[in-house]
């Protein structure tokens, strides 16, 4: 069944990419006389001069901030909709909101009960990782989710819309590595257990967290380095990331670096994670003892890793595609629905590292390899 669904999620990404550069060869000879400057995933604006007085009813928030926000003109009239809309004023801090109350307490008990177990077993230490890198990520989202509350107006300052969108995304690649770390090492265990069995577990899980953390911080560098919080005259209000400059030299890199990325963020560690449950999966169904609660496990860990985070990335994927053929930013709006089932992660993470400990390190487990028998804990 998940080859199935992998099946159809690859052919239609090569369809879509047909269908895309058949549409972008219209406009080619036009193309090819303006600078190719792919745009972050964000709506675009364009920079103006901050003197201009722009009538409004709404006051500008940043008014009585010591650094005023540089002024961005919208470049669509969805941008101000979607601005002002129900969808991000209500409903998407609404969800952020639940992330919040239910992620932060179950986070903070999986780092306490898992606090002194880390010596105990390798498996502690990733499952600590993740919870840690979800409560923090879970405490930055609190002021994500008074700005859009607050009708997406940021009062908090351009070092906190940075910091806040920096731990947004990084939490989500260290999420994904850490699940996919999880999935390796499970791997190992179940079918090549003898060889399993003779690594330095420990060590093995530090050099992986740390190598996560790595992936973690590579992943907020681009957000620090470019302004995130833009004035809008037009609507009196000041947006953290999600209006940019069109034409702005100093993101040139951003949509690029993001573009790898997403494909070393995502992709690949997707694409490990499905080989090795599948392979996980199969090895156990060939054994002669009752697997069936480590599978159903390792499958809903598997479900939820697809769930959260393909939505996002994948449509991250297109709407990169439709900047560079047709420069149409509609997409952003499914983007940042997607986003916010992606955070749903730090509040499921907690339940999946529960049912994942009562099959790690609780006892041993017994698998039977070419006539031999090796006890393993997985």
């Amino acid at each position: 069944m998940v080859g199935k669904l992998l099946l159809i999620l690859l052919i239609s990404l090569v369809i879509l990419d047909a269908w895309v550069q058949a549409k972008g060869k219209k406009s080619q000879k036009t193309k090819r006389n303006n600078t190719m400057i792919l745009i972050p995933k964000t709506f675009r604006g364009q920079k103006i001069i901050p003197e201009i007085e722009w009538s409004t009813d709404s006051p500008s928030s940043s008014s009585s901030s010591p650094s005023p926000a540089p002024h961005l003109a919208l470049h669509a009239n969805s941008t101000a909709e979607y601005l002002t809309g129900v969808l991000s004023t209500r409903v998407i801090p609404a969800a952020y909101a639940a992330a919040i109350l239910i992620g932060i307490p179950s986070n903070a008990a999986i780092l306490g009960t898992l606090g002194a177990k880390t010596k105990t077993f390798s498996a502690a230490i990733l499952y600590f990782s993740l919870a840690l890198s979800d409560l923090l990520f879970l405490l930055t989202l609190i002021a994500k989710v008074l700005y859009h509350l607050n009708g997406n107006d940021w009062v908090f300052g351009e070092a906190l819309c940075k910091v806040v969108t920096a731990c947004f995304y990084g939490n989500v690649y260290c999420s994904i590595h850490t699940l996919t770390c999880l999935s390796v090492k499970r791997y190992l265990a179940i079918v090549h257990p003898f060889a399993y069995k003779g690594l330095p577990k420990r060590s093995c899980a530090i050099w992986s967290v740390l190598t996560v953390w790595a992936v973690f911080f590579a992943g907020t560098v681009p957000e620090f380095l470019v302004r995130q919080s833009y004035h809008l005259p037009q609507l009196g209000i000041t947006t953290c990331h999600d209006v940019l400059p069109l034409n702005d030299r100093s993101y040139s890199f951003l949509p690029y670096y993001k573009l790898c990325l997403t494909c070393a963020g995502f992709f690949l560690p997707f694409l490990v994670t499905v080989i090795s449950y599948m392979s996980i999966i199969h090895q156990l169904n060939k054994s002669h003892h009752d697997w069936a609660y480590y599978i159903k496990t390792s499958t809903l860990v598997f479900v939820v890793f697809a769930v959260c985070f393909a939505p996002s990335n994948v449509i991250s994927f297109i709407h990169y595609i439709n900047l560079y053929t047709s420069r149409e930013e509609h997409f952003y709006i499914f983007y940042s629905v997607a986003v916010c089932l992606c955070s749903l992660h730090s509040c499921l993470d907690p339940f999946l590292l529960s049912l994942m400990s009562r099959s790690t390190g609780s006892k041993s487990n017994y698998l039977t390899f070419k006539g031999k028998t090796v006890s393993i804990s997985v």
